[in-house]
């Protein structure tokens, strides 16, 4: 199983990525958590205690250059274009209980016209990831799909689309979810997040009046305060947790 979540900054995707990978984990499945998020923050929710130091893949420099042939720092036009990656994960990743994660910070769009190494190699790892792993893998990513290639979005068996009720974020989750189908992902739910009133309701439904919504995660002040602090987020607010859940559901049932 292989999950990307994505969405607007700020609307949730990972706090849902962490659930979902807590979820499949407390199945007693092997699952690798990958933020691919610029300002990388998986490892709170996961439950990690404050002050964890967490590298992203993208600062190791030096271990880039070498797998890449390059020198550390230095733009080359010639670099390997398939450098060794399958033991990544086991070497720069943190683990508790079932869940892997892995902090690569942010890949570049495929067709951006950007040859630099170390956004090749972190391209080469997610295909890696996507494509050759068995564990359970999420990914937590930036907005938009243009950073999934289509060899890469092959590998990927369902993408999370998470919105909010407000016009940026349904805007944005509408044109993701327009792109999307040109990548052949099997499946595509769309998750409401943050949602405090009927009205609201009314707004996200009104925009997707042909999509049925996975999930309806309602607004938590509990949530918002609670979550990422150290502690299990299966266990910060039911109610949130349900949602999720049937979220898990819709996907394992349409793969």
């Amino acid at each position: 199983m292989k999950i990307a979540v994505t969405g607007k900054g700020g609307v949730g995707k990972t706090c849902i990525s962490a659930l979902l990978a807590m979820l499949y984990a407390e199945e007693g499945r092997r699952v690798i958590a990958v933020d691919a998020d610029p300002d990388p923050s998986l490892n709170f929710y996961l439950g990690f205690p404050p002050g964890t130091e967490v590298t992203p893949i993208i600062k190791m420099k030096e271990m880039i250059a070498g797998r890449m042939g390059t020198s550390p720092g230095e733009r080359s036009a010639y670099f390997r274009m398939n450098p060794r990656v399958d033991d990544i994960p086991e070497q720069y990743s943190l683990v508790k209980g079932n869940v892997r994660l892995l902090v690569m910070g942010t890949v570049a769009g495929a067709g951006t016209g950007c040859t630099c190494a170390e956004n090749t190699f972190l391209r080469e790892l997610l295909n890696h990831l996507l494509l050759d792993r068995e564990e359970v893998v999420i990914v937590d990513l930036v907005a938009g799909v243009e950073h999934l290639g289509r060899g890469t979005a092959e590998g990927v068996d369902a993408m999370v689309v998470v919105t909010e009720p407000n016009l940026p974020g349904l805007e944005t989750s509408r044109r993701i979810l327009k792109l999307a189908p040109g990548l052949n992902i099997p499946s595509l739910p769309l998750v409401a997040n943050k949602v405090a009133s009927g009205e609201e309701m009314d707004l996200i439904q009104a925009h997707f009046p042909d999509k049925k919504i996975a999930a309806w995660i309602p607004y938590s002040d509990t949530f918002r305060l609670r979550a990422g602090s150290g502690q299990d987020i299966t266990r910060v607010d039911p109610a949130v947790l349900e949602e999720v859940i049937k979220l898990k559901q819709a996907i394992d049932k349409e793969l």
